[in-house]
Parts: C-alpha cells; sequence; structure tokens
C-alpha cells in the first residue's frame, strides 16, 4: 500500500500581489504568503506603510518587495503590472464602504465604492492574469470578497452590491481561465476587527447585533483569514476554482 501524501503548503518560488497590502486583511495576507515562502509586493497608495510593512516581513526572514499605486487609476494598473515579472499568485484585496441607509446613498458614495470594490478589482485582475497566462504556469486568484457577497446587510446597499458581484466575477473568471491552469476563488471573511471596520464598533447596539448574528460569539480576527490565503494559493488547493471559503463564523449558516 502506499499512501497518500499530503500536498505541501509551502510556497516557495512563487511571486505574490497583494493589493491594499498596508494593513488590516492586506497586510495579513501578505505576511501568511511571506511566511509560508512566497516573494510577495505589497500594494498600496500610502508608500509609508508598505514600505513598514515590507520591512517587518524582511524582518520577519521574508521576502517582500513594495509597488506604490493607485489602483483605481488602470492605466497606471497596466504599466505597472506589465513592466514587472509575472506573479504566480493575486490576492485582489483592495476595497472600502460607507455604510448608508439606501435613500441616503449619494452618486460619490456608489462611485468611490463600487470603483473600488468592482472596477479596480476587476482590472488588477486582468493586469496580472494577462502575464500570468502568457507565463504559461498556471496560477491562484484570490478576491478578498465578503459574507456580504451572499446575504443582504442594513445600510450596505452599495457594498453588498459589489461583493455580490465580485462572486460573480470569481466563478465566470474560473471558467474563462481553468483551460489555462489558472485557479480563481474568493475568500468571504465576516466582520474582521480592522481599523477600517474599528468605528462601526463604537455603536454598542451595532456591535451586539453582529455578535448575535456570529455563530461562534466573536469578532474575526486577520489571522482568521491567514489559512485561507495559503491554502488557496497552493497546491494543497489544486482542485478548487470558482468558488467561495466563507470564513464567518457561522453568520450565513442560517
Amino acid at each position: 500500500m502506499t499512501l497518500p501524501r499530503l500536498p505541501s503548503m509551502r510556497l516557495d518560488g512563487r511571486r505574490a500581489l497583494v493589493t491594499g497590502a498596508g494593513r488590516g486583511i492586506g497586510l495579513a495576507a501578505a505576511a501568511a504568503l511571506a511566511q509560508s515562502g512566497a516573494h510577495v509586493t505589497l500594494v498600496a497608495r500610502t508608500a509609508e506603510e508598505i514600505a513598514e510593512a515590507g520591512r517587518e516581513i524582511q524582518q520577519d526572514g521574508g521576502h517582500a518587495a513594495t509597488l506604490v499605486l493607485d489602483v483605481t487609476d488602470t492605466a497606471a494598473v497596466n504599466a505597472a503590472i506589465g513592466a514587472a515579472d509575472p506573479f504566480d499568485i493575486l490576492v485582489n484585496n483592495a476595497g472600502t464602504n460607507r455604510p448608508r441607509p439606501f435613500l441616503d446613498v449619494t452618486e460619490d458614495d456608489y462611485d468611490a465604492i463600487a470603483g473600488l470594490n468592482l472596477r479596480a478589482a476587476y482590472f488588477v485582475a486582468q493586469a496580472v492574469v494577462r502575464k500570468m497566462a502568457h507565463a504559461g504556469k498556471g496560477g491562484s486568484v484570490i478576491h478578498i470578497s465578503s459574507q456580504m457577497g451572499h446575504v443582504g446587510g442594513q445600510n450596505r446597499t452599495v457594498y453588498c452590491m459589489t461583493k455580490h458581484g465580485i462572486e460573480g466575477l470569481t466563478k465566470a473568471m474560473a471558467i474563462d481561465l481553468a483551460p489555462m491552469g489558472i485557479r480563481v476563488n474568493s475568500i468571504g471573511p465576516t466582520f474582521i476587527d480592522t481599523p477600517l471596520t474599528k468605528p462601526f464598533f463604537q455603536n454598542a447596539a451595532f456591535r451586539d447585533d453582529v455578535l448575535r448574528r456570529i455563530k461562534l460569539g466573536r469578532l474575526g480576527t486577520v489571522e482568521d483569514l491567514m489559512g485561507a490565503v495559503v491554502f488557496l494559493a497552493g497546491d494543497a488547493a489544486a482542485l478548487v476554482t470558482g468558488t467561495s471559503l466563507v470564513v464567518d463564523g457561522g453568520w450565513t449558516a442560517d
């Protein structure tokens, strides 16, 4: 008898690009990939944040580079990624939200959320995959979506719309890119304790409602997502494409 062997969770020799990598989920994704052996390029608009993050990854023994880039500038994205060596992994993380009741949403709110969460995510993925496909080695695209890509949420009409869109993009990209050996998946976190979400929880009623809906009874941490990123990036997920890994503490189980 020959026992099956567990596929390696290591990512040595692979190149990864992480957007919105200066803080929160993006920083955790970059750290997880680096700790698993990947050479990670951290992307954000703020040079100081990713410079500090890159230094910390290097001090931890990882390999990191930085790229200051506004991902909503499609021409700049195409130029920067076009000039880089191909990436094997993309974590498409940059995103935003402006919670407001449906009747109070402005055109500026709509454009800001949809422009980053959908339009920028689409064209970043296109630029990375164009090089990835040309290299002919396959690869993994991981969209950071949300549990709100699977349910509705109060005061989150535009955000929910964009994250449902990311789930549709994930499935359709997976079909288009499967013949090239490029896998496409999403991660759907619940509320994660990050600088972006911290102001929301100053409202005690909102915090209590969130904790009631998360069946495990606590907010998520960025560490809760790191294993999901490494799994979807590597060989252990070789047959996983076109799906969402929902890390929501049971929110969507109802």
